[in-house]
């Protein structure tokens, strides 16, 4: 099944990148993509008012999407935020091809100095979606530091986990980026596609001091942890095959599933 990662840099202004969303989408259904997959926050990216922003995923923005990847025959996955009280849940949009629901991020980046739980309430349940025979798990950014939840969406059934991110800047945080990216797919024999958002400077996009608004750097490993594609820094699409076979064939060989111990859980 071919995948696009649409590794773009969000403004604040949702109109705005709905625009981007609907030319990326355009433009992946012409390379062949029945899954287009955009970064955490494409909706507005961090810094901004999400409480002002945030919408239910059958309110206007995401209905929108779910209009474009009607239009064009393919599943979008995007970033985006829904009202919880106070708070609001970090949404990924999962939509077309039948299709229309969401994933709450489980875990949130209360790291590196930034707060994210203070603005934003976490999801609790695991999301799996099949294409064209192949099953899908969903994962968002910081969710990529903890091991048990790809190996749950490995039970579940995942051949290949979709992580939109907003990975935050700072030393060393590039390689760390790539180095969980290849772990997971280990860990869990599957296909890790990781599309982070641009980063901001290339594209010229002012942004607030401290928020995680992306270092770009998106990447694909296969399920034996080899990087197979990657973009750099600036926007860019990057356009892949994944093949379920593969994340079983690893896993035999391995045994990361077969052989878990659930005494340590």
């Amino acid at each position: 099944m071919r995948v696009a990662l649409c590794q773009i840099a969000a403004t604040g202004d949702p109109v705005r990148n709905l625009a981007a969303v609907r030319a990326e989408v355009d433009r992946a259904a012409d390379a062949g993509a029945r899954v287009v997959v955009f970064p955490e926050a494409t909706m507005a990216h961090f810094g901004t008012d999400l409480s002002a922003i945030a919408e239910p995923i059958d309110g206007p923005w995401a209905s929108a999407i779910a209009r474009i990847a009607d239009e064009f025959d393919v599943l979008v996955v995007a970033g985006m935020f829904t009202p919880d009280g106070a708070r609001v849940r970090n949404t990924v949009i999962i939509t077309g091809l039948g299709r229309h629901l969401g994933y709450d991020k489980i875990h949130l980046y209360d790291a590196f100095g930034y707060r994210e739980s203070d603005t934003v309430a976490p999801g609790r349940d695991c999301v799996t979606v099949t294409v064209d025979g192949v099953a899908l798990g969903i994962a968002t950014c910081y969710d990529i530091r903890f091991p048990a939840l790809f190996q749950r969406l490995a039970e579940d059934g995942a051949s290949a986990v979709l992580v939109p991110t907003s990975w935050g800047a700072g030393e060393g945080k590039a390689d760390q980026w790539e180095v969980l990216v290849r772990a997971r797919a280990l860990d869990s024999g599957c296909w890790v596609l990781g599309c982070d958002q641009a980063d901001p400077r290339t594209a010229g996009i002012p942004v607030q001091p401290g928020a995680p608004t992306g270092i770009g750097r998106s990447l694909v490993a296969d399920p034996s942890g080899v990087v197979v594609a990657r973009l750099g820094a600036e926007p860019g699409m990057l356009v892949t095959e994944i093949d379920s076979n593969a994340a079983v064939a690893a896993r035999r060989r391995t045994g990361v599933l077969a052989n878990r111990s659930h005494a340590v859980h």
